[in-house]
């Protein structure tokens, strides 16, 4: 494994990371496709061993259970030191209840004791928030994030999903108040999920921000034809997100699918490397979030960092792309009430 530098600090990282949000006691998350603990520490095992050191998790991923059992599998598994785990915080923890989500100092000052308590540590490498809350003044929330690098539960902090205007300012607030700064964005981007190249890869390269990217894959549909766009267990009950994300671009999707597996055909190698490195032709890009459900899912992800892609062929896999909606801004549990009604079967994942 050649470990990297994250964005402008000195923490080595794997250009892989961990999507813990795989993993989680079904009753108490996504019933369908999350992996129990049973399940799920023979592939975190699996991770360790490939050289892979960073690993993704987030306060709400099955209400708690992520954390805990990748919490458990690191301390068997591994020397604390020699991992970089995240965890975010935003969204509601006690449905009903005042102060059951958000990023008001009050929320984040006790989500991240509870984070720290089911990871069975006493720091995370990089606090992020989950998204954008609109509810709460920024300055509220940046002093808060401030206090906890602070207090030394956190190494370092990140954020996620939003518009690149509300970044911006948050570094900018960071900057003038001398508060600890965003050191990773972590945001949609794949080859059916070019938005971000807009404005916010840009910004977080100027800033020296490094990136680490949801949904790498987009769902599973880089990584088989496109007529099976749902085959995989997670897609064939999370379509009604994915059809959120990818609405309307059917006709182009096909075109890069199509020209994936061709590549890859002619690599000799998996669908899911080639959309990999792909990734990894940008420099701002630390490291996809790959959400492994199998070891050969860990292995092709590795693989794929010996993969070079030229110019030529990453030119044939753009060259399709047509401009879709952006899910980054949506932090409104509001709005997202209101555009989950518009999709058909969205209730029912």
């Amino acid at each position: 494994m050649r470990y990297i530098k994250l964005g402008r600090t000195g923490l080595d990282v794997s250009p892989i990371a961990i999507g813990a949000m795989t993993y989680g006691q079904p009753d108490r998350g996504h019933p369908v496709w999350s992996l129990d603990e049973e399940n799920s520490r023979p592939l975190v095992k699996h991770a360790l061993e490939s050289g892979i050191n960073f690993f993704d998790t987030a306060n709400m991923y099955s209400y708690g259970s992520s954390e805990e059992i990748l919490g458990r599998a690191l301390k068997d598994y591994a020397d604390r030191d020699d991992v970089v785990i995240t965890t975010k915080v935003r969204h509601t923890m006690r449905p009903g209840r005042p102060n059951g989500g958000g990023l008001s100092r009050k929320a984040i000052m006790s989500e991240i004791d509870a984070s720290l308590r089911r990871l069975g540590t006493d720091h995370v490498d990089v606090y992020m928030i989950h998204r954008f809350d609109g509810a709460t003044p920024l300055e509220e929330t940046l002093e808060a994030l401030n206090d906890v690098v602070k207090a030394g539960k956190a190494r370092y902090l990140g954020a996620s999903s939003m518009h690149a205007w509300q970044f911006a300012k948050a570094l900018h607030l960071q900057e003038r108040h001398g508060w600890a700064r965003f050191v990773t964005m972590q945001d949609h981007y794949n080859l059916l999920a070019r938005e971000e190249e807009r404005e916010m890869l840009p910004l977080c390269a100027d800033e020296g921000v490094a990136t680490m990217v949801w949904s790498p894959l987009a769902r599973g549909r880089l990584a088989r034809p496109f007529e099976q766009a749902r085959a995989g267990e997670r897609a064939a009950t999370d379509g009604a997100f994915a059809d959120m994300l990818y609405r309307a671009t059917a006709d182009s999707d096909r075109l890069i699918v199509d020209e994936v597996g061709a590549l890859a055909d002619a690599h000799g190698v998996s669908r899911a490397q080639i959309a990999l490195a792909w990734l990894r032709r940008n420099p701002v890009v630390a490291a996809p979030l790959v959400g492994a459900r199998t070891v050969q899912q860990i292995d092709d992800a590795v693989a794929s960092l010996d993969l070079d892609l030229t110019d030529d062929e990453a030119r044939r896999l753009e060259a399709p792309y047509t401009p879709r909606y952006d899910f980054q801004g949506v932090s409104d549990e509001a709005e997202m009430d209101r555009i989950k009604a518009s999709i058909a079967g969205y209730a029912n994942i």
